[in-house]
């Protein structure tokens, strides 16, 4: 008797996301794997995303597709949406800027057989390249990513969305998505998961192509929200409660953190300066700038210094030589442009760690409340 593969559910969610909605799909038909079927969710376009994904309905043909849309909830609340009109063993996510590789689904179920006694194999997550365009931006997203996964182990913590798949009685157990999450749906559901006992595998072969993030105000955006959906996932999922392997998705971002505190610390530290200018009755001007531009010149020095050793520290240091490498700049240039893009990569950070503080106070965004009535 020859044993049949099981249905496997492929999800994707759109909001203004006309330009990408033919290729992906396109890449979702093409997969080699069989049966499949693909669900596609239009989250309250304006952009004609929704008119444009259905002239892919097709319910009768050899791998169905079906179309839904949504008002504009977000995109955990659309994953759930089409978690619930799934009907495979098995529900595959991705995003729509993404093109999977034909033999991305075949490549996931490949691996979800458990390899011992100890796996309980409830999701397999593959593998992202994001594609490089001229600017400096889609250059340090490639090197970072491509730095994350180079040395990812067999069991890992983090289903990506882009390219993962999830058992669905499994997923259904952990009560699915939440469509009150800010972000980090993928996240939230895989430490569910393995909280709930599951393992979760990454298959180095699965790829899909991210196409190329390229924009500073994109990127620093991207990054806020990250580190706003962070702080539920630290609430709800301290380390003292984690259950598996490590957060292993982090990157250089803790790094990051440090670069902002640093030239702030250098700024307050001319105040008490300030405040004797302020106050004395005799000054001596000549004497004050000398002292002045000694102090500006030292604090200079010293902050290069400092900021140099993050730059070129651990996970960061990776993306910033690979990056230089990639650049058409100079190389001074381009280490120049870095310094300043970690900078604001560093106060995008705080500025979601402060945003995700308030919404744990408040109880917002899939937080439960902080201090209650």
């Amino acid at each position: 008797m020859v044993s049949q593969t099981p249905l496997i559910s492929i999800t994707v969610c759109v909001r203004d996301g006309v330009d990408w909605v033919d290729g992906c799909l396109e890449a979702l038909k093409n997969q080699t794997y069989r049966p499949l079927e693909i669900i596609a969710i239009d989250d309250g376009s304006t952009d004609g995303s929704a008119e444009c994904l259905q002239k892919w309905h097709d319910e009768d043909s050899e791998i169905p597709v079906y179309v839904l849309t949504q008002p504009p909830t977000g995109l955990s609340s659309g994953r759930q949406l089409a978690l619930d009109n799934a009907k495979g063993e098995w529900v595959a996510i991705t995003d729509i800027d993404v093109r999977p590789e034909q033999t991305w689904i075949a490549n996931l179920y490949s691996e979800s057989n458990p390899v011992s006694t100890e796996e309980t194999v409830v999701a397999v997550t593959g593998r992202t390249i994001f594609e490089r365009s001229s600017d400096l931006i889609s250059k340090v997203r490639s090197v970072e990513i491509a730095s994350k996964y180079r040395s990812r182990p067999r069991s890992t913590s983090l289903a990506n969305g882009p390219c993962s798949m999830f058992h669905r009685e499994s997923l259904i157990e952990i009560g699915g998505f939440n469509p009150e999450w800010y972000h980090a749906e993928d996240m939230e559901v895989s430490l569910r998961l393995i909280e709930n006992g599951g393992t979760i595998v990454y298959a180095p072969d699965a790829l899909v192509s991210h196409v190329p993030e390229s924009g500073r105000k994109r990127f620093l955006a991207k990054r806020s929200r990250d580190a706003r959906a962070h702080v539920r996932i630290m609430r709800n999922f301290p380390r003292r409660r984690r259950k598996g392997p490590d957060l292993d998705f982090l990157g250089s971002s803790i790094i990051v953190l440090m670069v902002a505190p640093l030239w702030i610390s250098a700024l307050v530290s001319g105040l008490p300066f300030i405040y004797s200018l302020v106050t004395s009755d005799n000054l001596d001007w000549n004497t004050i700038k000398q002292w002045w531009e000694f102090k500006m010149l030292i604090l200079t020095l010293l902050l290069l210094i400092l900021h140099q050793f993050i730059l070129l520290r651990g996970p960061l240091g990776v993306v910033v030589r690979g990056s230089i490498r990639e650049s058409n700049q100079p190389k001074i240039i381009a280490l120049f442009s870095l310094r300043a893009l970690t900078l604001q990569w560093s106060l995008a950070l705080w500025k979601g760690l402060l945003l995700g503080v308030i919404d744990s106070i408040t109880g917002k965004n899939g937080h439960r409340r902080m201090f209650s009535k």
